[in-house]
């Protein structure tokens, strides 16, 4: 780590030009964070309106898959359109998903919605992500990702607030409205911070690879409709369809040359490589989150505001990690990649136990309990963030800088929709979609117990991160 880095202050950061451009792209995050967990919060309520608790998943899957086409197009707007124009372009697809989302008359119209929705916001993420090294200097780079990460805090106060008042009131319709202000706001502030063509841009202009992106996408999908469990021969093939799609793309990228992402992703001897599999792994673990609300409602009848704020301590987690850890030197970051899967996995695991447990509740009156593990997954997800995104920059080949940083988010996303998709899978074949005490019992406890493994895996693979300072 260089000295120029560790003389690196928060006050450097958030002062003048400096701190303006800060908040423009942040909100960027935050108002995709928001209308995350505004929907967390008020999707029981939904179901119990339009029906379909068999697409319950679908509503963040879809939403989350759409984000990767937005995201996987953030390198090439930033060449094409500038920061400004980007952004607002982006904002502009979010606030009309938003608006189609809050007059959905049945469960198909909301989900064509929110794929809308996640289009743009998918574009903020990634025009965040990337404008990061075009904006700041280096030395403020981990700061800078740990503003970012640290929207989510936002989202975990606003988000559960916005939705469990709506959800309570029986007008969950209105929570949708509610974003559409805020994103507005965030308009003004870029339009006014960010300049219509930003200088430093990469050498080679990204062309996004549009069929391997279409795949990618379609891959989701695929695994989607696996998650119904019509029958196993179903949910087998339809694993088949998405590896093969995923071996396709990346065969085409290491020979190809037009990567859909860069030198050295598929290599977990490669630092890039092992890096990517972090991203994607410590994400996958979150998103069980997606059915927090519903089990502590229908199990331990929790309020929808308590729910949904319950399920936020996840994020809440995660940024107070990420802000606690970011200015951690390189040899003492390699202790929290060992240490941060450990905390995660292992809070997965405890929910797994305590989560189901009727008795938590009318036995013992100590739901509260359950509030310690769901800190703990995220927080163990947050004290490695800021590191393996900082690393994933300085392991970029030349030229690739904007593509590797970019496809920070296209992975994350990518992982959070198959993570969905998996849970959707999970909870269905445990009787999720039976609607009952029982189904959801057994349901939460596959969930977590099957996601509490996913962070050991990046335990016993990160050797080469630790060699990137």
């Amino acid at each position: 780590m260089t000295s120029s880095h560790k003389n690196a202050s928060w006050g450097e950061l958030l002062s003048g030009r400096n701190g303006l451009r800060a908040i423009a792209l942040a909100g960027g995050v935050a108002v995709y964070a928001i209308n995350i967990y505004i929907v967390t919060t008020i999707m029981p309520s939904v179901v119990q309106d339009l029906g379909g608790i068999d697409y319950y998943a679908w509503n963040t899957t879809l939403f989350v898959a759409a984000s990767i086409l937005g995201s996987a197009f953030a390198a090439s707007l930033i060449d094409f359109l500038g920061l400004r124009a980007a952004y607002l372009l982006a904002i502009l697809i979010f606030v009309l998903g938003s608006m189609v989302a809050a007059m959905s008359p049945n469960m198909g119209f909301l989900l064509g919605a929110r794929t809308v929705q996640g289009v743009g916001g998918g574009m903020l993420l990634g025009l965040s992500y990337a404008s990061v090294r075009l904006v700041f200097a280096e030395r403020l780079w981990p700061r800078a990702m740990a503003l970012i990460s640290s929207m989510w805090g936002i989202a975990t106060l606003s988000g559960p607030a916005v939705g469990g008042v709506f959800a309570k009131s029986g007008q969950w319709r209105l929570a949708f409205w509610s974003t559409v202000p805020v994103a507005l706001l965030i308009a003004l502030l870029v339009a006014s911070q960010l300049t219509s063509r930003q200088e430093n841009r990469d050498n080679e202009l990204n062309r996004p690879p549009l069929l391997k992106i279409a795949l990618l996408t379609a891959s989701v999908f695929v695994l989607a409709f696996g998650s119904l469990g019509y029958s196993w021969l179903w949910v087998a093939l339809s694993i088949v369809v998405v590896l093969t799609i995923l071996y396709g793309i990346a065969r085409d990228d290491m020979q190809g040359h037009n990567p859909l992402f860069p030198q050295g992703t598929y290599s977990l001897r490669h630092p890039l490589g092992c890096l990517y599999a972090g991203i994607g792994l410590m994400s996958i673990g979150v998103t069980s989150e997606i059915f927090i609300p519903y089990y502590l409602q229908h199990i331990h009848g929790v309020r929808p505001l308590a729910a949904g704020y319950m399920t936020a301590l996840m994020s809440a987690g995660w940024t107070t990690g990420s802000i606690l850890m970011a200015s951690r030197s390189p040899r003492f970051a390699n202790r929290l990649f060992n240490i941060g899967p450990v905390i995660s996995g292992l809070s997965l695991a405890a929910l797994g136990a305590l989560l189901p447990w009727f008795g938590l509740t009318t036995y013992y009156e100590m739901t509260w309990v359950l509030y310690i593990p769901l800190f703990g997954v995220g927080f163990g997800v947050g004290m490695i963030w800021p590191h393996l995104l900082t690393r994933v920059f300085r392991s970029a080949r030349a030229g690739q800088e904007n593509l590797a940083s970019a496809s920070i988010t296209t992975l994350q996303l990518y992982a959070m929709s198959i993570g969905a998709a998996m849970a959707g899978m999970v909870t269905n074949a445990a009787g999720f979609n039976r609607g009952d005490l029982i189904g959801a019992q057994h349901s939460a406890a596959a969930l977590l117990w099957v996601f509490a493994v996913v962070p050991f895996v990046f335990l016993f693979i990160n050797r080469p991160v630790k060699q990137v300072v």
